[in-house]
């Protein structure tokens, strides 16, 4: 298979999507710097280790899975890659990292750099007070690479992250997506490495690709009104995109993008958190449309998207009642990743969740271990969901989805 990109569904047979396994990175969050982090917990690094590789296992029965590490080893075994990034690092890391190979080069920008302690008896104010100098700091959100961009038709958004914390994150897509042949492109739409203006931000798990010309976007706490705007500016010149579709989400942990409360799962399916979607506390949908007019409110989701021609039926994360709604959605309930059209990925924790996609939906729920060994066969036209064991993962906040950046879909049959 040839280098290229192309998204035009959430749900179209994949073939190229790019993870990376938790690594080394996560052992510098601690129970004081976990916010700064963005973490709610820590994670135990071998069990997400082990949670992630079977995770990709799956992953690797329906498509080809490139690793962020492999590829920047990859880019920077070529100097141009080698010299945007070191440009936009410090002066100290760059004295650093002269002379590293590239794979040491990938590790220091995947894993980060400490700033050097003075030697002899000099003391340092960082080494009295346990607080770290970073020359380049470490990536512990990595592993959820949906965030730092995303493909709309054969071109590429490369985030503006909402966070300083994953700034490197939108330079390491950037990287990636000009420079590896196996994500060959044809341009970039939103470039956020580019992108400092106050409070103009965009991630991946806003940004679903429901039709060749609709998006599905999210205004939550990663990605602000300016943003969308300006991405709304770019895909309407530059995209055969004629219409978004806003859901603005409320300023909660557990909603910190759109895929945590809505996941396409098949043709004319969805998955949702009910309160957000239905009844009187859903969210506000707004309609930007190229044509015109050019901003305005529907009164729901599923109403804004009929009119676009696109009718959803929901299937509800933790099923009808609301205590489990809560509790699932909390675990990435909502957060399932396509392989194909009805064919999911999803944590084996959110039982309520698993059974509304089996009795509503017609799913049948295929654990890893049996998909893996062949215990239960699949045919390659059935729905189906593989459930497999994701407790260490989740506590990073995010699921399938948000740990899959997918490059190259095709049909949807």
């Amino acid at each position: 298979m040839g280098g290229e990109v192309g998204i035009r569904s959430e749900i179209g047979r994949l073939r190229r999507v790019i993870c990376h396994e938790p690594g080394p990175e996560l052992t510098v969050v601690t129970p004081d710097n976990r916010s700064d982090y963005l973490f709610d917990d820590l994670l135990d690094l071998e069990a997400a280790r082990s949670e992630h590789r079977r995770f990709r296992a799956i992953l690797e029965r329906f498509a080809e899975v490139l690793e962020v590490k492999d590829l920047l080893r990859e880019v920077f075994e070529g100097s141009e890659a080698r010299e945007f990034l070191l440009a936009r690092s410090s002066a100290s890391f760059r004295d650093r990292a002269e002379g590293a190979d590239a794979e040491e080069l990938a590790r220091l920008f995947l894993e980060g750099r400490t700033a050097d302690l003075p030697e002899g008896d000099e003391a340092s104010l960082a080494e009295l007070v346990n607080e770290a100098g970073w020359l380049l700091p470490p990536l512990p959100n990595l592993f959820f690479t949906r965030d730092a961009a995303a493909i709309v038709g054969d071109r590429v958004i490369i985030a503006a992250m909402a966070h300083q914390v994953r700034w490197t994150e939108e330079l390491i897509m950037h990287t990636l997506f000009g420079h590896h042949p196996l994500l060959a492109n044809e341009g970039t739409l939103f470039d956020g490495t580019q992108e400092r203006r106050l409070n103009t931000s965009i991630e991946g798990g806003d940004v679903h690709v429901l039709r060749e010309d609709l998006l599905l976007l999210g205004l939550s706490e990663r990605t602000s009104a300016a943003g969308i705007d300006e991405l709304a500016r770019r895909v309407f010149a530059s995209s055969p995109v004629q219409d978004l579709v806003v859901a603005l989400l409320p300023r909660h942990r557990a909603s910190i993008h759109l895929d945590m409360i809505f996941t396409m799962v098949d043709e004319g399916l969805c998955c949702v958190f009910p309160p957000y979607f239905v009844g009187p506390t859903r969210l506000p949908v707004v309609h930007i449309s190229k044509k015109g007019p050019r901003v305005h409110e529907l009164p729901n989701l599923f109403e804004a998207l009929e009119r676009l021609g696109l009718s959803l039926e929901p299937i509800y994360c933790g099923g009808d009642g609301r205590t489990m709604q809560e509790r699932e959605q909390w675990g990435s309930g909502c957060n399932m990743f396509a392989v194909g059209p009805g064919q999911l990925l999803a944590y084996a924790r959110n039982e309520y969740t698993l059974r509304a996609l089996e009795e509503k939906g017609g799913f049948p729920i295929v654990a890893a271990v049996d998909f893996l060994t062949g215990e239960v066969p699949i045919g390659a036209g059935e729905r189906f969901v593989i459930t497999f064991h994701g407790s260490e993962l989740v506590r990073g906040g995010g699921g399938p989805r948000c740990m899959t950046l997918p490059v190259l879909r095709r049909e949807m049959r």
